[in-house]
């Protein structure tokens, strides 16, 4: 490819959907986006994709039934677990003095960015309990991460969700149509295809 984005902001929308259309409870869903979630990190760096960013779950998503709050915290967790295992640099953000972050996450929130010295190593962002109210009050608290090239959402929603504002202010938005847990390869292949005919001007 002739031009491969810096950043990409990932929106794994349809959990629930998914859940619902094979006869799930709703808050079962979310641990099918698990492996989706690791797949397309290994695609990123094979591409190379030198930094991602996941919309784990908002403070407006903990307005949810108590269970399936319970289940998206759980899958955050063990979303971190398999993101420690693969060759990258981890950063969570959210709002920590909150009780619906994941105390099994503190250790990781909000610390600084370190310089990435290994070619092979990818940075991932990880938001948790991330609300845009929080993020602006606190004195942009998301100032860290840098400006993101193109946002990727599944799902077929065509909005923002309140993912990271300042950083998205001239992202390109792809639509994927699908469901998170029926992540394929090639949706995310097609994504990279579709940034290489935008006009990217930042403004200018």
């Amino acid at each position: 490819m002739k031009r491969v984005p810096k950043h990409i902001g990932i929106i794994p929308d349809g959990n629930r959907r998914w859940a619902e259309g094979k006869g799930l409870k709703k808050e079962e869903g979310y641990a099918y986006g698990l492996e989706p979630g690791l797949r397309l990190l290994r695609a990123a760096k094979d591409c190379g994709i030198q930094e991602l960013t996941y919309y784990g779950f908002t403070v407006d998503n903990c307005k949810r039934p108590k269970e399936q709050v319970t289940a998206f915290s759980k899958a955050c967790i063990e979303a971190v677990k398999m993101i420690e295992q693969e060759n990258a640099e981890l950063h969570i953000i959210g709002n920590t003095d909150s009780h619906c972050f994941p105390a099994e996450l503190l250790s990781y929130a909000n610390r600084r960015r370190q310089p990435v010295c290994d070619e092979g190593t990818i940075r991932v962002n990880f938001l948790v309990n991330y609300g845009w109210e929080w993020d602006m009050k606190n004195g942009w608290a998301s100032g860290e991460i840098p400006r993101i090239d193109m946002v990727i959402r599944w799902g077929g929603m065509c909005r923002l969700s309140g993912f990271l504002p300042i950083q998205t202010v001239y992202s390109d938005i792809y639509i994927v149509k699908e469901l998170w847990p029926d992540f394929q390869e090639k949706q995310f292949a097609d994504a990279l295809q579709w940034y290489q005919k935008q006009d990217v001007t930042l403004g200018g």
